[in-house]
């Protein structure tokens, strides 16, 4: 029996001596960088690195154009433009990961001043959470959070909400050894920082406070930076040292070929220091040149750009993005690894079946046994959907009647009651004595407990009612894993004693009915469980929950089968016995992992990450930030504890798992526009790097000059970031399997895509080069009465490659010519491997605004004087833009035709 005592509590002094020991109760928070760091931090991106590199060589060839060879300071736009590039995409970057930051932090906040009764020198006084001392006695209440580790001096039916730290909604606390639960994850006579007490209260010594409680441990286990790197990281830096090495075998064809002309040239008349030094120079700068313009400087932008409208539209889908790569990275993602109350689950018992013998469900014995017999309330704040207050077992019970329209509050308070007796855990049960108000003058006791203990108790039983059928019942309910509870009452003669030495006494009691209780499942979460799984990732239960249960949810969303056996569910003790090559070789096999302790959960992410696997984790407790923090993503649920939403890359804002399909969906999509984004690009770089390579080798001044190329690589390339960036998502591709991390980005059907059009449009370009140098053309349609085959009469000789000049008009139409040609490609790219139109614009607003402002600046810039000698062109004819226009758009109208036949 349970007893109270007097406590004398802490002095002064010693909570003072306490204090200097173990400091105060909070939790240290995770040490934060100076903006200015977080800030640099964005500059360690290989590419942009690169871009860095690629910046200062273009500075170093600026400088010797303006002072070696006498050129106009417009030469020093190529590396401004680089260097606005770089900002743009780190600052981008840092602005939406600072802001986001700002909007978790709202989330997170803890409120360490709430106050907390403890004894004092004898006396109950209140201090705030923070000031909790190792030592101090603490007076626990119902509904009250537990300010720190302590071991119980004394429980009343006592019953803790450990779910944030085991996800067990109800454990039974107690002082009495003998009712102790050898296989409960916290021992029976000790609470934990950071959990609810749900019924009853105690009075508790503290043990441990702030960091060193378990939540602390958990805390602090949660700042481990393991540096997990995303897919997508790994992927660009593959990118980066593929790009660098390309550009520098161009350079180095560059230096070699053009040193082979100048000493195999017809004009060559013997080695000359000075003239070759100066040749050796400016082929330097050309390879340099060329160097810079193969670096696609708008792929930072664009990784940007996607990330960060992703972020802004994953929020409409309740995903509150915190970390911007994480958006991509749950596209690649190929196991998930997610709790089960409040995820998998509503979090809230409810009534999913109830038998009742030889009553109806809607009598006055049923009605006012569990209206009265109940210690439970419900909050009507939201009467469309109230809130259980205390037991949620018993408020299960209340919800239920409140769902056939039986208000419990009025036959509660129409009943007076004489007598009661408390739940125990040694009884298993509780009765309540009442003289009711639905059958006017008769004294009634209402018994509620464990079917089998409130059976045997019984005299008589309903219709239908027998031990046999009773077993049977409760056998199939158990293997659904839910909690039942069984009713039964007696009228009471006018003298009779209901009630005598803490026990029923009654004599005649009849047994009417079983109600079992369960946490429902979500009802959108199978759905979005096997669409997961469809979209072949991996789904595992990690939770504090038995075997059994946990077994029963896995079964209820479509995870657990009946070809799975022993060998893919385990517990947290024998998960934990496993040496890491036995976990090695089930953790794959794995669904279920039942009784898990925090720590558990972890083992598992990195065990799955030691396999190659890309890990999401979502969770809503304490217990949980571990594997958060260790994933590559961690998912947080809106209405959890504050540690676990610091661990987390995305919060879930409506709690459910269906939202995660939904960032799977526009991760994968994220990743294809990054792909489309790189098959433009790219397409445009190396026609770029080709047609100036050419030039270089032909002995003439680049078809392309500096400002030219700062606008077909910065500026159009940026609008086409932007443009292929706000594509909308495709619900498509849920029906791929996840991406295979080590992949390159830059698939086979892509890099025949960039070189097989890339190419095309420079065979076509070269043809207009050597045209344009050996021809006189005013007008495109002077082309059409050219004698080909007399201009092409000294193909072989190296005279007919190194002679020959450009006026500004052909200079301009080779530059309008390649700019249109990739305009219209952009619609390509954005088609690319979706098997649709590239004229399907459903969505697609943002592309068709940038489109229109790629073709207006076009015109603008070459018609417009002022920009005419900045960008080195002169005003075409009306006729000449209709043909550039009309000729370019059979690139789309090819590729149109192409899709059509191939249907």
């Amino acid at each position: 029996m349970e007893t109270r005592h007097h406590y004398t509590g802490l002095s002064a002094q010693e909570v003072e001596a306490s204090r200097k020991e173990h400091g105060e109760n909070v939790l240290t928070p995770p040490a934060k960088k100076p903006i200015w760091l977080q800030f640099l931090d964005k500059f360690k991106d290989p590419l942009i690195i690169i871009l860095i590199l690629a910046g200062v060589l273009s500075i170093g060839i600026s400088f010797y154009e303006y002072l070696g060879l006498g050129h106009g300071a417009a030469v020093f736009f190529e590396p401004g433009g680089i260097f606005v590039a770089i900002l743009l995409a780190t600052g981008l970057s840092f602005y939406f990961e600072y802001q986001a930051d700002k909007e978790f932090a709202i989330l997170n906040q803890v409120n360490d001043d709430e106050p907390v009764e403890v004894i004092r020198q004898s006396n109950i006084t209140e201090v705030p959470r923070r000031n909790i001392v190792v030592g101090d006695i603490v007076v626990l209440n119902t509904g009250e959070e537990v300010p720190a580790d302590g071991e119980l001096l004394e429980s009343i039916q006592l019953s803790v909400d450990e779910s944030s730290l085991t996800g067990e909604p109800m454990c039974p606390k107690t002082t009495d050894e003998s009712l102790f639960d050898k296989d409960a994850t916290f021992a029976s006579n000790h609470v934990m920082k950071g959990t609810k007490v749900m019924e009853g209260h105690g009075i508790m010594r503290v043990t441990a406070i702030g960091d060193a409680t378990e939540q602390g441990k958990v805390f602090e286990a949660v700042q481990i930076d393991n540096s997990v790197r995303t897919p997508l990281d790994e992927q660009l830096d593959r990118l980066g040292k593929w790009v660098a090495k390309m550009s520098y075998v161009v350079g180095v064809g560059i230096i070699v070929g053009r040193i082979l002309i100048y000493f195999f040239s017809p004009s060559y008349q013997g080695f000359d220091l000075m003239p070759f030094i100066a040749y050796v120079l400016q082929t330097l700068m050309i390879a340099v040149t060329l160097v810079v313009v193969s670096v696609p400087e708008g792929l930072p932008m664009a990784v940007t750009l996607s990330l960060a409208y992703s972020m802004r539209r994953m929020l409409k889908t309740n995903n509150l993005v915190r970390k911007m790569h994480a958006c991509e990275t749950m596209g690649a993602t190929t196991v998930i690894c997610t709790d089960k109350t409040g995820t998998l689950t509503q979090n809230q018992m409810r009534v999913d079946d109830a038998q009742f013998y030889g009553v109806a469900p809607d009598s006055s014995a049923v009605t006012e046994g569990i209206a009265v017999n109940s210690t439970a309330q419900l909050d009507f704040t939201d009467p469309e959907h109230p809130r259980v207050l205390g037991n949620p077992t018993e408020g299960a019970l209340l919800l239920w009647l409140n769902s056939h329209a039986i208000d419990y509050r009025k036959v509660r308070e129409e009943a007076e009651v004489t007598e009661q007796l408390p739940f125990t855990t040694e009884r298993k049960y509780m009765a309540t004595v009442v003289k009711s108000a639905l059958m006017p003058g008769k004294r009634i006791i209402y018994v509620k407990g464990a079917p089998e203990i409130v059976f045997s108790l019984c005299k008589t039983a309903g219709e239908g009612a027998t031990g046999g059928s009773i077993e049977k019942q409760l056998l199939e309910y158990q293997n659904r894993a839910m909690r039942t509870l069984g009713f039964a009452f007696d009228i009471l003669d006018e003298n009779e004693v209901a009630i005598a030495d803490g026990k029923v006494a009654a004599e005649h009691l009849h047994f009417i009915g079983i109600a079992a209780i369960a946490d429902p499942v979500r009802a959108d979460v199978p759905a979005a469980v096997k669409e997961c799984i469809d979209a072949g990732i991996s789904i595992k239960i990690v939770t504090g929950d038995t075997p059994a249960t946990a077994r029963e949810i896995g079964r209820q969303i479509g995870l657990w089968t009946d070809a799975d056996t022993d060998n893919n569910i385990i517990t947290g003790p024998e998960f934990a016995a496993l040496t890491d090559e036995e976990v090695m070789n089930r953790v794959l096999d794995l669904k279920i992992i039942a009784r898990a302790r925090p720590m558990d959960k972890k083992r598992l992410v990195e065990s799955l990450q030691k396999k190659g696997q890309v890990v999401a984790v979502t969770g809503d407790g304490t217990n949980d930030a571990p594997a958060l923090k260790a994933a590559q993503v961690g998912l947080s649920m809106g209405d959890g504890t504050s540690v676990a939403k610091e661990a987390s890359d995305i919060t879930i804002v409506d709690n459910s798992f269906a939202s995660i399909g939904k960032a799977v969906m526009w991760g994968r999509s994220l990743y294809q526009n990054i792909q489309r984004f790189l098959l433009f690009q790219l397409t445009v770089n190396v026609t770029a790097c080709l047609i100036v390579l050419i030039g270089a080798f032909m002995g003439t001044e680049s078809p392309l000059t500096v400002t030219q190329m700062l606008w077909i690589n910065l500026i159009m390339d940026t609008f086409a970031a932007m443009a292929l960036a706000s594509l909308p998502p495709s619900e498509s591709v849920m029906a791929d399997k996840p991406r295979n991390r080590e992949a390159f980005i830059l698939d086979r059907p892509m890099l025949s895509e960039i070189f097989g059009v890339g190419g095309f449009f420079f065979v076509m370009l070269f043809f207009f080069l050597l045209v344009f140098k050996h021809a006189d053309v005013q007008s495109l349609t002077d082309m059409v009465s050219i004698n080909y085959q007399a201009l092409f009469a000294g193909i072989g000789t190296l005279s007919f490659w190194t002679e020959g000049n450009l006026s500004e008009y052909e200079l301009t139409l080779l530059f309008t010519i390649f700019v249109m040609t990739h305009f219209f490609y952009l619609f390509n790219a954005r088609a690319f491997e979706t098997h649709r139109s590239a004229l399907h614009f459903k969505g697609c607003r943002g592309l068709l605004y940038i489109s229109g402002i790629i073709i207006v600046g076009q015109i603008i810039m070459v018609e417009t004087p002022v920009l005419q000698q900045f960008f080195n062109v002169i005003g075409l004819s009306l006729q000449d833009w209709i043909i550039i226009i009309i000729g370019s758009s059979f690139v789309l109208w090819i590729r149109e035709a192409w899709h059509l036949v191939r249907g």
